[in-house]
């Protein structure tokens, strides 16, 4: 007879996944330069060129070692690792803010990055304002935005505030807006940088609610994350960063173990 028992879920390497993947990293590495000098005064400059020495002296770091990677369509994976880990830096990639200093990256499908909640609210402009602007700087149409406007005010739930500078919101009325506007949207690929901890126990519910809607409609999530329950709750696969590299790729309690481990 068939065991009753539940059958692990099959997770096939990168390669294979890549025919029917929205996101593909191949041999992606990242390399920033920290200078450790840099010439600050004319005075100096003079000196430096007359003695010829260098008028900077930096040093190249990695934050990303030949990374091969692919998330396929309407996957839900979550990126895990300490502060300094890569994480932040492969969704900067992904969104196209960053480009690779060696590897290739491929994605199909529009996408929405949520790297920092606000980014491009102005104090000055009313909500309603800043819900038009935060739309646009995430690629959303004048039509689409009619057409969502009230589902947003309502997610956020400021109903008495699109009026109002935003100056005068709390802080965390203001991200309950910015991330109203970005849940919203329908994109085919979501990107989420630890913006999940928005206001208050009743509104994280919530936005835990509508990521859960996203994924069920077939939308790909990809999520970095400290809140390793609610990484759980979203996720089905997780992906393990240290020092720029994989170090563990699999079913997401298998990966959660690890990393606790």
């Amino acid at each position: 007879m068939p065991s009753s028992a539940a059958t692990p879920r099959s997770f096939p390497r990168s390669s294979e996944r890549a025919a029917a993947a929205a996101v593909t990293l191949r041999g992606v590495s990242k390399r920033f330069y920290f200078y450790e000098h840099r010439t600050s005064s004319l005075r100096e400059w003079f000196i430096r060129r007359v003695l010829r020495r260098p008028l900077h002296t930096r040093r190249a770091e990695f934050t990303l070692r030949g990374v091969d990677l692919a998330v396929e369509r309407g996957e839900a994976v979550a990126l895990l690792g300490r502060n300094g880990s890569g994480k932040s830096t492969v969704l900067r990639l992904i969104a196209g803010i960053y480009q690779p200093s060696a590897g290739t990256i491929e994605t199909s499908g529009r996408i929405t990055a949520v790297i920092e909640l606000g980014a491009g609210f102005h104090p000055e402009l009313t909500g309603a304002e800043n819900i038009a602007l935060y739309a646009a700087v995430l690629g959303l149409g004048r039509k689409e935005l009619a057409a969502r406007y009230d589902e947003i005010v309502e997610f956020a739930a400021i109903p008495d505030l699109p009026d109002t500078p935003l100056k005068y919101y709390s802080s965390g009325m203001e991200a309950r807006l910015a991330f109203s506007v970005a849940v919203c949207l329908q994109p085919d690929i979501l990107l989420l940088d630890e913006v999940l901890a928005v206001g208050d126990q009743a509104f994280r519910e919530r936005c835990l609610g509508r990521l859960r809607e996203y994924h069920a409609r077939g939308g790909t999530l990809i999520l970095v994350s400290h809140e390793l329950d609610q990484v759980r709750a979203l996720c089905g696969r997780g992906i393990w960063l240290a020092d720029g590299s994989v170090v563990m790729d699999g079913p997401i309690d298998a990966v959660l173990a690890g990393y606790r481990g």
